[in-house]
């Protein structure tokens, strides 16, 4: 039950239209692009933990200023900060837009939750009552730490995967 409480709250933030307060910092390096395509021209390259505000989310694309550019980066490529209470309320009461199709450039995105039909993706409704529900269920980390060594989980540090496979 908690696994999928966890899920759900990982695909209302996807899901969820961005506000004009929202900010995010770059995880990595990454090219803004003029255009939410792969193959789009190249505006200008973010440095790796550089601030950005986020404007419009369009798949798995995000709008983003970063003065005095402004243009398109990976979902992916982006942490968002912890929003604020008048973010989460305007986000709480705003519908969820999910937007999932063909690019200009001829890929396709998708982005798929368990438990969706069909229907619930062509044609989507806000569930308000369903968010707040979810966002009572947050835990701290220090709580999450004690119940995961309850289960003797222990923490574990993953190296990323260079360039060109693992060595």
């Amino acid at each position: 039950m908690k696994m999928t409480l966890y899920v759900l709250a990982i695909a209302s933030s996807v899901c969820l239209p961005a506000t004009a307060a929202e900010q995010a910092t770059a995880v990595r390096q990454t090219d803004m692009k003029a255009k939410p395509f792969t193959d789009a021209e190249t505006v200008t390259s973010l440095a790796e933990r550089s601030r950005v505000d986020v404007l419009k989310r369009e798949t798995s694309w995000i709008e983003v200023k970063s003065a005095p550019h402004t243009g398109w980066v990976k979902m992916l490529s982006l942490r968002f900060d912890a929003p604020t209470n008048a973010a989460a309320a305007n986000a709480s009461s705003n519908p969820f837009l999910m937007s999932i199709g063909k690019g200009g450039s001829g890929s396709v995105a998708t982005t798929g939750v368990r438990g969706l039909k069909e229907e619930q993706l062509i044609n989507p409704h806000p569930n308000p009552a369903a968010l707040q529900q979810m966002q009572g269920n947050a835990v701290s980390a220090g709580d999450a730490a004690k119940f995961a060594a309850s289960a003797g989980l222990q923490s574990q540090t993953v190296k990323y995967v260079a360039v060109g496979g693992a060595k």
